[in-house]
């Protein structure tokens, strides 16, 4: 009986925050598992300073431990921009150190900040440790084209993020007055701009009610409300799991993300699967999703009055609404389901095991 290609995957904890872990606890149980021998050390925590510290100590450990013991024939880490960059440098040096190629999946958004406001020193290191990677897996092909400078394109991958799809009735329950934004609170995703948009909404939905999960910066955007005097029909729930996300999914008849930044954001693909009616902005990936008066709306970032009034169009034109809704599930279920997803990165693991095979046999 043939082995099974043995994967190391770097990663989050399952309960950590965020579009890293929720693409990773998609693999958990799945075909992929099936296929591959996978086995997951996780590197990073929610928590204070030294907790997270602990858990990437934990983790570099763990990974040594089974590059000695039980050495994988491809590693899989997950990054993004920023610290988790860094953190995943010990990863990616020891599985050259072993002759382990790795592939780097990176989730990031920030890459003007990252890389091309950076230093001439912080670029030659971004460039080392990319460099030293047998495959960089990023969101979209704008990002691709972003990151081709540093690293031959021909070493990049697109694999797009992928949607679990709500089975009927997925819209049960629904308040066709209810707008949901769904992410952490702060200025990249464009919060500091949605208290401008409510209030123009307000002023034409009189009725209508606005949901802000998440967390980040609650307080401070909570404070912007109030100096609008608009906060008292505004719900903060603070971050949701799984029930209550699906829960507010399917009672919220708009989904608003002004976000400035982003790769190819999980939260869309979710709001898109439930039939929400999206309203957001022309970033990262979101173009490939959201096609303007189609499957939903779609703006420049910054564009707080015409964000308002797709919003206002959605709410005042509930056949409208479920009609962009009922068009968004479609493009999920199409394109963005976990099969189709899983068929793509089973691709790039077979690429690379082919080169590797090849150039050991040389």
């Amino acid at each position: 009986m043939k082995r099974r290609c043995r994967v190391c995957m770097i990663v989050p904890e399952a309960s950590v925050k965020g579009g890293i872990a929720a693409v990773v606890n998609g693999y958990r149980g799945s075909s992929l598992e099936r296929k591959y021998h996978i086995g997951y050390v996780e590197s990073y925590r929610d928590g204070t300073r030294w907790q997270k510290f602990g858990k990437a100590v934990s983790g570099y450990c763990t990974f040594f431990r089974r590059m000695l013991m039980d050495r994988p024939d491809i590693v899989h880490v997950h990054s993004s921009f920023g610290p988790s960059f860094y953190r995943k440098i010990p990863f990616i040096y020891m599985s050259c150190l072993f002759g382990v190629p790795v592939i780097n999946h990176i989730h990031g958004a920030e890459f003007d900040r990252f890389y091309e406001q950076a230093s001439q020193a912080k670029k030659r290191l971004i460039a080392r440790v990319y460099g030293k990677c047998t495959r960089l897996i990023v969101l979209s092909e704008e990002w691709k084209e972003r990151i081709a400078p540093i690293v031959p394109d021909t070493h990049i991958d697109v694999l797009e993020n992928f949607c679990l799809i709500p089975k009927e009735p997925y819209d049960q329950g629904r308040n066709r007055q209810q707008v949901l934004f769904m992410g952490e609170l702060g200025t990249r995703k464009g919060c500091y701009d949605i208290p401008d948009i409510w209030k123009r909404v307000l002023f034409k939905a009189p009725s209508a009610k606005l949901v802000m999960a998440g967390d980040g910066e609650l307080e401070a955007v909570r404070k912007a409300f109030e100096k609008k005097g608009i906060s008292s029909g505004v719900n903060f729930p603070g971050w949701v799991r799984q029930g209550e996300k699906d829960r507010l999914l399917q009672e919220s008849a708009v989904f608003l993300f002004p976000s400035y930044n982003e790769g190819m954001p999980m939260v869309i693909l979710e709001a898109m699967s439930y039939g929400l009616g999206v309203v957001t902005t022309n970033v990262g990936g979101i173009p490939n999703l959201v096609w303007s008066g189609e499957n939903g709306f779609i703006r420049k970032p910054g564009d707080t009055e015409g964000l308002a009034e797709d919003v206002v169009r959605l709410l005042n034109d509930p056949a409208l609404c479920i009609r962009t809704g009922k068009k968004a599930r479609q493009t999920v279920a199409k394109d963005y389901d976990d099969e189709r997803h899983r068929a793509r990165l089973n691709e790039i693991y077979e690429s690379v095991l082919r080169e590797t095979n090849a150039r050991e046999s040389k």
